[in-house]
């Protein structure tokens, strides 16, 4: 079981849970469909929901979501396809203000974490464009949302860039792939995001490395990791021997 829950700020998962393959090494083998998440959110903090890439989800779904976590889990969703792939950032304030509002039950019941918007690869940097958007009516909420941008194409890791995200208080999505690697810059004062996303899992030494890292990230800052979701339940496993890493880093403490 998850421990230390109210005091730790780091919150890691995976990009999805519905995988009856991630059967007996991580939900346990008699483990219903419906009752996945439940186990999920007992052994991970968070989960980044990829399924508003391409739909948002109805009140029903975020219903029985909502009551299969606990309240310190958080959920992070992917901005639909619509805003980052086929607008490209352009004239969505409709759909920005549309998404956002599909997820104020989560919102509400404090358990929304990032809203991440994936650009593809072929989308050059444009920091006007960038500017305009952070920009967009939606986004300017009383209680401010938590924006990261995973960049896809490197033009976009400049300081010019960076100043935006700082001054919009907006993340850098630190992504690790086999395609291409983010600097580290952690341009939001208030939470960091990693994607984790190297195909077949990491070793205990790296995760190690990054139980170290994101337990001193966290003494100033709120910590949203991710690791790559397969059929095969290793970005599951390595979450959460990362997260048993930072408990115990804590527990010391």
């Amino acid at each position: 079981m998850v421990s230390v829950q109210a005091q730790t700020r780091i919150y890691a998962g995976t990009s999805g849970w519905a995988y009856p393959t991630w059967k007996p090494e991580f939900y346990p083998a008699g483990t219903a469909a419906k009752k996945f998440l439940e186990f999920y959110a007992s052994q991970l903090t968070s989960v980044e929901v990829n399924y508003t890439f391409r739909a948002l989800p109805t009140a029903k779904m975020l219903e029985g979501w909502l009551a299969a976590t606990p309240p310190h889990f958080r959920f992070s969703f992917k901005a639909p396809q619509r805003i980052t792939h086929f607008k490209r950032l352009r004239d969505c304030d409709a759909d920005v203000a549309q998404f956002i509002a599909a997820l104020e039950p989560v919102r509400h019941a404090n358990k929304l974490g990032l809203l991440l918007f994936q650009l593809p690869p072929n989308f050059k940097a444009d920091g006007g464009l960038l500017t305009a958007f952070l920009t967009t009516p939606a986004l300017q909420t009383p209680n401010a949302l938590r924006i990261a941008f995973e960049f896809r194409h490197d033009s976009w890791f400049s300081e010019e860039i960076y100043t935006v995200l700082r001054q919009h208080e907006a993340a850098l999505c630190i992504a690790e792939s086999e395609d291409l690697l983010t600097p580290e810059i952690h341009t939001a004062a208030g939470f960091t995001c990693f994607r984790l996303r190297r195909s077949g899992g990491y070793s205990t030494v790296e995760l190690d490395s990054f139980a170290k890292r994101f337990t001193a990230l966290a003494q100033k800052r709120d910590v949203y990791a991710y690791f790559k979701h397969e059929d095969e339940p290793t970005g599951a496993l390595n979450a959460k021997a990362f997260l048993d890493r930072t408990f115990a880093i804590e527990d010391k403490d």
